[in-house]
């Protein structure tokens, strides 16, 4: 039952609703219907709903930015700190039939930088690279009517190599799995244990190329959940990026999920499907979803339409031990709620050192490699980057950005010594006491050519969209020559307020015909 629409609203510390807000869009958002806003630190929500039928009911939250408070009929039922993990509470003992009251408070201080925030900027206006914060609930609010025995946790692990998907299904009593393909029964499974694997008959590989998807159907007693798995392995090794057992060129855009209206929300799922659809319309067979963990909606079509992903995790802007506390907490619930996609293909916690100014380098270096074997610890089948862009400890994929012109990056990347060596960038690739262990080299930003004119910021400028496209065609086929790139991942999918250097403007028109950035993107690597 979607609990998504009109809410009465309130912002402050004193308990009031003197305006109405339509979620799940945050107060900043036009969406919202909120109009005007003063950034406050704490805001309220409030409606009435009457319950479902049921032996039990789960109230659930997609995300609510930072610290969230829920009370149903006066008595408090929930507690969450994290902007961009889902919670959940069960509230069967405290509805009624009719008209009952759901309060929520939100408690998110704009100047605390040691709030995992990504690209929310920690002023009340955007500037430079950071954008207009999210306060409150920004993703679905929904009931979920459950019996007395239910499915309490689903969780799906396809093995590639063994052509069986093993899976864990929480809950009391006799439980059933089946799987299928096009609808045909290849796989079951009955049992009373919470562990299982199932042989499958058919075997169908998932790619971006070929994004072939099983169905998977599971019951406990009277409760039916209902899903799907891809079939594939991603390796890193020899120095290359491999995909269900070859080499494999990632050609990603960077992502960072604002949306017309919404900000980090969309305004439909159709919205989510379509940036998809742009992206590989370009040419480019995945994004890096940029400090942001995105709508589940978005890793679905992902999934379902083909596109590989990198995970990340919006960083802290300043260093403490609390920083690091609430960051590695919420990264646990975050891997833990997508492991499952088959889109996602790798795990990146931290970018770019945020955060870590001042901070002398064992320390970070203890920090990144603690988020590295947590991150292996939860899903060890795909790679960790440590820290993307520069100044790794350990990690899987040694990931660099850079903004140079194309003679720059043609002549920096032709060898491994040219390619990690420390005096030719700003930053070092390794931090000390770590270097390169025959990791695949991707360069994981680059680009951010604004066209002259736009009002914001680009990282370089092209007169026209042909000189864009020349430009763009320039700094690919440098990086795709002989040398040890093995992908790139190019900023940025759309122009986001200030910053005016995507291949589409913010309301998802293209500066250069999709197809003709396609032949570009799609340039063979050379070897």
């Amino acid at each position: 039952m979607n609990l998504n629409g009109e809410w009465e609203f309130g912002a402050g510390e004193a308990r009031k609703f003197n305006r109405s807000i339509m979620v799940p869009f945050a107060p900043q958002a036009q969406l919202s219907g909120v109009g005007v806003w003063e950034p406050r630190d704490v805001v309220w929500y409030r409606r009435r709903f009457d319950a479902p039928s049921s032996d039990r009911l789960l109230l659930h939250f997609g995300a609510v930015d930072y610290r969230a408070t829920v009370w149903v009929n006066g008595e408090e039922v929930a507690r969450h700190e994290g902007g961009h993990t889902p919670f959940a509470a069960d509230v069967g003992h405290v509805v009624r039939e009719h008209d009952n009251e759901l309060v929520v408070r939100v408690e998110d201080p704009l100047a605390d930088k040691t709030i995992p925030r990504g690209k929310q900027h920690w002023k009340e206006t955007s500037e430079s690279i950071f954008y207009t914060a999210t306060t409150g609930i920004w993703q679905t609010v929904w009931l979920e009517p459950l019996p007395a025995r239910a499915i309490e946790s689903l969780r799906i692990a396809p093995d590639f190599d063994a052509r069986e998907v093993e899976f864990e299904i929480g809950g009391e009593g006799p439980k059933h799995v089946a799987v299928t393909f096009n609808g045909r029964p290849i796989g079951d499974w009955k049992g009373d244990g919470t562990n299982g694997r199932i042989s499958l008959e058919e075997f169908h590989a998932w790619s971006p190329e070929d994004p072939k998807l099983y169905g998977l159907e599971a019951w406990c007693g009277s409760d039916r959940a209902t899903s799907y798995f891809g079939l594939r392995k991603v390796e890193t090794k020899d120095g290359r990026f491999w995909l269900n057992g070859r080499p494999y060129v990632q050609r990603l855009i960077l992502d960072q999920g604002y949306f017309p209206g919404g900000l980090l929300t969309a305004a439909s799922d159709g919205d989510l499907r379509h940036d998809i659809e742009l992206a590989k319309s370009m040419g480019f067979n995945g994004a890096r979803k940029h400090q942001k963990v995105e709508d589940p909606r978005w890793l679905y079509w992902a999934d379902t339409l083909g596109f590989v992903v990198w995970g990340e995790m919006p960083n802290f802007h300043e260093h403490s031990a609390a920083a690091e506390s609430r960051l590695v907490s919420e990264w646990t619930e975050a891997v833990l709620r997508d492991r499952d996609h088959p889109s996602i293909v790798a795990w990146a916690p931290l970018n770019e050192s945020f955060g870590m100014a001042g901070v002398e380098p064992g320390a970070q270096a203890q920090f990144q490699n603690r988020l590295y074997r947590l991150t292996r610890e939860l899903d060890g089948t795909r790679p960790v980057v440590s820290n993307d862009g520069w100044e790794h400890a350990l990690t899987d994929m040694c990931t660099l950005h850079d903004y140079a012109g194309a003679d720059v990056l043609r002549s920096r990347y032709r060898s491994l010594e040219t390619t990690l060596d420390p005096k030719a960038r700003a930053e070092p690739p390794f931090l000390p006491g770590f270097s390169y262990r025959g990791e695949p080299v991707m360069v994981s930003e680059f680009g951010g050519v604004a066209l002259v004119g736009s009002t914001g910021f680009g990282w370089s400028q092209a007169v026209d969209s042909e000189a864009l496209l020349n430009t763009y065609r320039s700094l690919v086929e440098a990086l795709m020559a002989a040398g040890p790139v093995e992908g790139f991942c190019y900023t940025q999918l759309t122009d986001i307020e200030q910053e005016q250097n995507g291949l589409l403007t913010f309301d998802r028109r293209p500066k250069v015909a999709p197809e003709l950035l396609r032949k570009v993107t799609e340039t063979p690597k050379q070897y």
